[in-house]
């Protein structure tokens, strides 16, 4: 019988780390987007590529609450 597969941590980490390349947050990182501005996205449709699947992922994370998963990659990166 084989593992389940376990969560990319990588995913998380980047939502820490990367700006907002573009529009009005721009340089914003993209954890500390405003929920309203990721609802917007939701509705109009998540842009293409890398950015699109961290934006839904955000997205997710903040609908289910679950944005203590992310409070230890920040103190992380905090402490660096």
């Amino acid at each position: 019988m084989t593992e389940p597969a376990q969560p990319d941590s990588s995913l998380l980490t980047e939502l820490v780390k990367t700006r907002m390349p573009f529009g009005k947050y721009k340089d914003t990182i993209l954890c500390n987007l405003p929920v309203s501005y990721l609802e917007w996205f939701y509705s109009k449709g998540f842009p293409p590529g890398r950015l699109g699947m961290q934006l839904a992922t955000l997205y997710e994370i903040r609908l289910n609450g679950l944005e203590y998963l992310l409070e230890p990659i920040k103190r992380q990166a905090r402490n660096r």
